[in-house]
């Protein structure tokens, strides 16, 4: 494994591997307004939510590595303290990479990317109309990480109102992520599609798993089963029955007749066939028969 001080390293080639490992990262499509009310719009990978009590959206317009200038959005929100974070989904993403051009001040990146101007309701700037999702913010805070290039500055940003399409919303008005299709940075000119890439794990929280501590030997020193699988066995509440054992090899004998005389080994293959499927239970049957 290469080790790096982050001292030994030019601010471009830190960049570079920050940007490459910390991914995928959501985007702020970030739209401000300057003190004459001339729109800016610029997308920002250094973002998230940091609080739902109150509402916090945080994100970072750095200081640019190569000569140490910064960004209109950040002169804008020292000055305005309002910002309107719109989400980036498939649909817009081109469109929100054409508006990171470092067009001159006073260019207005809705028209040069072509998108649509939408009036807020309580702040200043407007909003996305093409964006599923927006975010209208007030400023609480600007916490400056550093005066280098590469610095960081902290938009710590207060969710006054938001507005989701209908388009991305299911009955019970929760949002569905697959309809959202949002996208996100990784490194260089990498992007992601979130909703090609979906897969669930139920949450931990939601029951009290045995944890891979309380499995047996052959099953936590396994030369099969992954880290992932390892994972999934973990978060089960209870091993199932010696009679549920007992009654599902019986059942199984019928597709896999020589399943009692298997070794160990042999049971691991099988059992991490099921686990590829969701199915836990019946791996765990397989494990401690």
């Amino acid at each position: 494994m290469a080790s790096f001080n982050p001292k030994d390293l030019s601010t471009k080639k830190l960049h570079s591997y920050l940007l490459s490992a910390v991914a995928p990262r959501p985007i702020a499509f970030a739209s401000t307004v300057d003190e004459k009310g001339v729109p800016n719009l610029s997308p920002f990978s250094f973002f998230n939510v940091f609080s739902a009590n109150p509402p916090i959206l945080v994100f970072s317009p750095a200081r640019r590595v190569r000569d140490n200038t910064t960004k209109h959005t950040l002169c804008n929100v020292e000055k305005t303290k309002e910002v309107v974070i719109n989400m980036v989904n498939f649909d817009l993403v081109h469109q929100a990479s054409l508006s990171s051009t470092e067009y001159p001040e006073g260019v207005n990146e809705f028209e040069k990317s072509g998108l649509t101007m939408l009036k807020s309701d309580l702040v200043k700037p407007f909003r996305v109309a093409e964006s599923p999702i927006q975010f209208e913010c007030k400023i609480n805070e600007i916490v400056a990480l550093g005066n280098e290039g590469g610095a960081g500055n902290l938009v710590i940003c207060e969710v006054l109102k938001m507005h989701i399409d209908d388009e991305v919303l299911n009955e019970d008005e929760t949002i569905n992520q697959k309809k959202l299709d949002l996208v996100a940075r990784a490194g260089g000119s990498l992007y992601s599609r979130a909703n090609k890439s979906f897969f669930e794990i139920p949450k931990p929280l939601a029951t009290l798993g045995i944890g891979v501590d309380s499995f047996p030997e052959h099953v936590k020193n396994s030369m099969i089963l992954t880290g992932n699988n390892l994972g999934m066995l973990g978060n089960v509440e209870a091993l199932p029955s010696k009679q549920d054992v007992e009654t599902f090899i019986e059942d199984l004998g019928a597709r896999y007749p020589k399943i009692k005389e298997a070794s160990h080994r042999e049971k691991h293959k099988l059992a991490q066939k099921y686990l590829s499927y969701g199915d836990v239970q019946s791996a765990w049957k397989i494990l401690l028969s």
